[in-house]
């Protein structure tokens, strides 16, 4: 079947390049991701500490108005008291609140001191307001107490040297905590979700504004795409002004490499070129000797010839896949180099069968190349017919050569690639053709492979190259 050259070894200090498969993995995670975790961790701190301090401040305010209440009524009962003929403390008029009448109402108020026994309001029926331990208050004292085992109690009280009496009598009002507890949590009730429904709604905000405002890179990854599916050469969607340099820059840097490549390209065309007369006019000269420096100088220009070739149609195409812009009717390539095979093969058979549009991305000169390579290995060295399928296979275009042919060995299939090398050394050729075949289809992105044929029984070349 068809022929190829030797592969030159890498010279010692070139550079291997990174394959697109490691660069995809060095990254250093999703910028959106970074984003929202820094404005989610700090738009928590602050409401937590926001709620903290609001929660203080609501809960101060609560329990100073409940204090407030309390100290009305103890600077009311401390007005309207008045020792007795027997030195006594009593009251000239009974507080207002019904409250302390009822027994364990949960208002309480008690006078104690000079070692008589407390005076203190019905509502504690047999129990008496203890102070946590001796001490004088002469001003206002404010303490939680849980003397009562079924009440949490807030007390106020002071210390009161009335008219008439040399004792330091302490008056003390207490009230249960349920009713200020209950307003606290109420409070906290409706403080906790609703700033968890803000922080919710923060983080929900900064999300979109950073998908917002991350936008444009995801223009700029599918102007990237398309440049690289060869639909535009340049990023030429409206950016914001913060992303336009970048795109400015990148911009600048395709057009740079797209002169070198084609600095590069026309110098390889230039140099193969300026070979190939010399070489000519060796293999001339020699042709009508027949000495061994004569078969020499033939061998030798003829490699170098295949070196020149080669290379030439490499520096080809990649000039021509720069420009991402080549597209190419798979169906008219085939057609074209069929009717040029049928006048140069006239005794074998050419059938083609497929999609008539289907349409690669690569350049026209060079698929009629490809194909023309494989195609005419399948003439040269099948056995008379040749069947050519046309199809799409997932994003690929697919042209699939079979022939009646010997076939190869599954041993040779890979190994035939290899430039130089040649099973069928009886029949001309210089060893060049798969070698192109299968440089200028990885060029553009493609493959190509070797199989047996299930319906001709020979060689099934399997070409695959992108799909427009």
């Amino acid at each position: 079947m068809a022929e190829a050259d030797a592969a030159s070894p890498i010279a010692p200090g070139t550079e291997t390049r990174t394959e697109p498969a490691a660069l995809a993995s060095l990254t250093t995670g999703s910028l959106a991701r970074r984003m929202i975790a820094i404005a989610a961790l700090w738009i928590s701190v602050l409401l937590i500490g926001g709620g903290f301090a609001l929660d203080r401040v609501l809960t101060g305010a609560i329990t100073r108005n409940f204090d407030s209440s309390l100290e009305y009524v103890l600077i009311a009962m401390i007005r309207s008291s008045e020792i007795g003929p027997d030195g006594e403390v009593r009251l000239i008029e009974p507080l207002g609140d019904q409250r302390f009448l009822e027994p364990y109402s949960g208002l309480y108020w008690q006078i104690s001191g000079g070692g008589q026994e407390p005076y203190r309001s019905r509502s504690l029926w047999e129990r008496t307001l203890k102070s946590p331990k001796p001490h004088v208050d002469t001003g206002l004292h404010t303490y939680d107490s849980t003397q009562f085992p079924d009440e949490q109690l807030r007390i106020l009280e002071r210390n009161v040297i009335l008219p008439g009496s040399k004792t330091n009598w302490r008056f003390q009002i207490a009230q249960s905590r349920q009713a200020l507890d209950e307003q606290i949590r109420a409070v906290r009730a409706t403080l906790i979700p609703s700033l968890g429904l803000l922080g919710v709604g923060l983080i929900v905000l900064a999300a979109l504004q950073t998908f917002y405002g991350l936008w444009p890179l995801r223009h700029i990854r599918r102007a990237i795409a398309a440049m690289r599916g060869g639909e535009n050469r340049r990023v030429i969607a409206p950016l914001p002004l913060e992303v336009q340099p970048m795109v400015e820059e990148l911009n600048a840097l395709l057009a740079h490499n797209e002169k070198q490549a084609e600095e590069a390209r026309l110098h390889a065309g230039n140099l193969a070129h300026a070979l190939k007369t010399p070489l000519t006019v060796l293999l001339n000269s020699a042709a009508g000797s027949d000495s061994e420096l004569a078969e020499t100088i033939r061998r030798e220009a003829a490699t170098m010839r295949r070196q020149v070739d080669h290379h030439l149609a490499r520096a080809r195409a990649v000039g021509r896949r720069g420009a991402a812009q080549a597209r190419a009717v798979v169906w008219d390539s085939v057609d074209s180099v069929l009717r040029a095979l049928t006048r140069l093969h006239p005794d074998v058979r050419f059938d083609e069968a497929g999609d008539k549009t289907l349409v690669a991305r690569v350049e026209r000169q060079d698929l009629d190349e490809l194909i023309g390579n494989l195609l005419e290995n399948a003439a040269k060295y099948g056995g008379g017919s040749v069947f050519v399928t046309v199809q799409r296979a997932g994003g690929m275009a697919e042209i699939l050569i079979e022939d009646d042919g010997p076939g190869i060995s599954p041993a040779d299939r890979q190994r035939i690639f290899d430039r130089g090398v040649r099973l069928d050394s009886g029949k001309p050729g210089t060893g060049l053709g798969l070698a192109i075949v299968r440089d200028v289809a990885e060029i553009y992105g493609g493959s190509v492979a070797l199989e047996e044929s299930e319906d001709l029984g020979g060689t099934l070349v399997r070409l695959k190259l992108p799909a427009g």
